[in-house]
């Protein structure tokens, strides 16, 4: 295990799930099957896990990674990133696995597409975790990026523990587990995983939804359909378009930050997921007020490339919030 580094404070957000070599490629636009287009590449740290823990981390309030990798530069490179960001991480390092990787590829519009190898990030097993961290913690995190199981074992802990659950179904899998569901405080869908869970809970009968049907839908409605999920907490991330919250008694539509410059936009939900888990720090609980920092968090995430390096810290969240 390498462990980078050792926290002086407790963690208050814990998140476990990924850590993935990012490999981005940015060009004018995506190429159609078959062609070549000439374009520039970089390299650094990401996975929705540890994007999550990164984007938490530089809000200033403590917290930890937990996560996979293989025996390779890779994460040696990631033990020396956590290291330099003196944010907790605990890397369990899987013989005969590599680390994961991602190739991602981002147009002149900020627009992209990403194909995942998860490697040792899915070798994750409840060995691995360290029951007390997680009942430590006040919220803990996961995704899809590790495995559903360990997502399950984590949650099982922090329910008994009475700590805040939050999970990011990203990215949307055919064997999702429902059971998941009833040990979670908050689930934070964007507009394609909203839709797939909806439809493989079949939460609208017989009817399908469509992303664009979703964009139809009245908040009164949106409302009603997140109700199915049994879920206390739902926030639905649309982009440009902000977020929807919906809670046991009413919902809330926010806004997404205006004026903002896109330069790239992989990562920015990680930015909102690992935002919002700080605000619910840093606000006692307080779900919208998580969710209006957790939108700042995002906003300031893309107007600069990449995933991990490009979450934003404390000073400039709380320049940003200060001047809107």
């Amino acid at each position: 295990m390498l462990v980078s580094p050792i926290m002086k404070k407790t963690p208050q957000v814990v998140v476990v799930g990924s850590f993935v070599q990012d490999l981005t490629f940015f060009c004018s636009h995506f190429p159609a099957p078959g062609q070549t287009t000439v374009g520039t590449f970089v390299t650094g740290p990401g996975g929705k896990g540890s994007n999550q823990a990164i984007a938490a981390g530089r809000t200033g309030v403590p917290t930890l990674f937990i996560g996979s990798v293989g025996r390779d530069g890779f994460a040696e490179a990631a033990a020396k990133f956590y290291a330099d960001e003196g944010i907790g991480a605990r890397f369990i390092a899987k013989t005969g696995h590599a680390t994961a990787t991602a190739g991602i590829l981002v147009n002149d519009s900020g627009q992209n597409e990403i194909i995942v190898a998860l490697g040792a990030s899915a070798q994750i097993k409840p060995k691995d975790i360290d029951a007390n961290l997680i009942r430590g913690a006040r919220v803990v995190v996961c995704q899809h990026e590790a495995t559903l199981a360990i997502n399950a074992h984590v949650f099982r802990i922090a329910r008994r523990a009475r700590v805040t659950t939050v999970l990011n179904p990203a990215p949307m899998r055919p064997d999702f587990e429902p059971g998941i569901l009833p040990l979670t405080d908050v689930l934070i869908p964007n507009e394609t995983e909203f839709v797939a869970l909806a439809n493989q809970l079949k939460l609208g009968g017989r009817k399908v939804l469509t992303e664009t049907g979703l964009a139809k839908l009245a908040p009164a409605k949106l409302h009603q359909l997140c109700r199915r999920f049994e879920v206390p907490n739902v926030i639905v991330t649309l982009g440009s378009k902000g977020c929807f919250i919906s809670q046991a008694q009413d919902y809330a539509v926010l806004p997404a930050c205006a004026d903002i410059k896109v330069v790239d936009t992989t990562g920015a939900g990680d930015a909102f997921c690992g935002g919002f888990a700080a605000g619910m720090v840093t606000f006692s609980g307080d779900i919208v007020a998580a969710a209006k920092f957790a939108n700042s968090v995002a906003a300031l995430s893309v107007t600069r490339r990449g995933t991990a390096p490009a979450m934003p810290r404390a000073r400039e969240i709380a320049r940003f919030r200060n001047q809107r």
